[in-house]
């Protein structure tokens, strides 16, 4: 493992909320020795065929923690969701508190500015963002330090974030029988996911994961919580000593069989912008369906 900052002592509350039209969960992440939070990976709704967007799932955040008397400081982004719509900008009105994701989104925006034929006026330097990490990068939410993992393959922008003995992998793992993510988007790569997997191995076996989705395989209930350990051991795609080349065959071969997500026009025009909406140039919100391009 890289010189990572890793401190297992500080145990942070985490709060999960799940969303079950895009099985996507959000975080509430409190340090322990104050009030101080963070979200992660927040959902915004959208009634994609009515082109209606609403906020009950960040609304119930938010409720949340101002039950609590928390203290918003951070809302992180994993990585550019394709499933889902990001509530940052909103919760941020609420709550206050800096939106961040990893410094790669600049790989993202100039692949899908080009996608969704954006001019000019859009921004390709990561600016809708308050803060951009790199690899190894601390932050402090309350006095809990905090650092991000560059975990790239599902997508260019994917980062692991660790607070304490918690870390919240976004797409980069799936719970162990769940296995792990797609990595055929514009720049997903299935052998950097391996080798991005790793990385988040190679962190304490009692380090706990926290997943950004789960699909409950085989019926089971929803879950959300594991460790390294259990992946290291029982990850169908990863576990047990596979190899880097059993993993590309396999992901490879599966990733063709997949549909593109549901939500992956409307979630990526959104999410590269921080969360905020399109404007047409009347500056009405306005989203656009590219024709042949993904």
């Amino acid at each position: 493992m890289s010189n990572y900052p890793v401190d297992r002592s500080v145990k942070p509350e985490v709060k999960g909320f799940f969303d079950p039209d895009t099985n996507t969960i959000s975080y509430v992440v409190r340090d322990p020795d104050s009030k101080a939070c963070a979200v992660i990976d927040s959902v915004m709704d959208i009634d994609y065929a009515a082109g209606r967007i609403t906020y009950g799932h960040a609304d119930e955040i938010i409720a949340w923690i101002r039950s609590n008397g928390f203290d918003l400081e951070w809302i992180i982004e994993t990585h550019v969701h394709a499933d889902h719509l990001s509530a940052a900008p909103y919760i941020q009105q609420q709550l206050g508190g800096k939106i961040g994701i990893g410094d790669q989104i600049m790989v993202v925006q100039e692949t899908f500015g080009k996608v969704f034929n954006e001019g000019t006026e859009f921004q390709r330097d990561g600016s809708q963002f308050d803060a951009l990490f790199r690899d190894g990068d601390t932050y402090r939410i309350g006095s809990m330090n905090a650092f991000a993992m560059y975990t790239p393959g599902h997508t260019p922008a994917c980062m692991v974030h660790v607070m304490g003995d918690a870390a919240f992998v976004g797409d980069t793992l799936f719970m162990p029988d769940g296995g792990s993510a797609r990595a055929d988007f514009p720049g997903g790569d299935a052998g950097v996911l391996y080798d991005s997997i790793q990385k988040v191995l190679a962190l304490p076996d009692e380090m706990r994961l926290f997943m950004c989705h789960d699909y409950g395989p085989n019926g089971r209930d929803i879950q959300w919580e594991t460790t390294v350990g259990e992946e290291k051991a029982h990850n169908i795609h990863v576990g047990g000593g596979k190899t880097r080349e059993e993993f590309i065959r396999f992901r490879s071969e599966r990733d063709k069989q997949l549909a593109m997500p549901r939500l992956i026009i409307p979630s990526l025009q959104v999410n590269m912008r921080a969360g905020e909406v399109p404007t047409d140039k009347d500056g009405q919100a306005m989203l656009k369906v590219p024709v042949n391009k993904l």
